[in-house]
């Protein structure tokens, strides 16, 4: 499987419960943090859902 990076952009405050949990399962806790995951359905399924707080590239 292919590997993506995913960098924490935006701040979760203000945000609802299940995004902050998604963030969380993600590994992201601070800002311009980066993590690496493979791309499979259930991570791109929750990268979807906080895509407005993370940015996602190849890696």
């Amino acid at each position: 499987m292919a590997r993506i990076k995913i960098t924490k952009v935006k701040s979760a405050i203000k945000r609802s419960k299940n995004q902050k949990r998604i963030l969380e399962s993600l590994g992201l806790k601070k800002m311009n943090q980066v993590v690496e995951h493979d791309d499979s359905s259930s991570i791109l399924g929750m990268v979807s859902k906080v895509n407005h707080l993370v940015s996602v590239e190849e890696a």
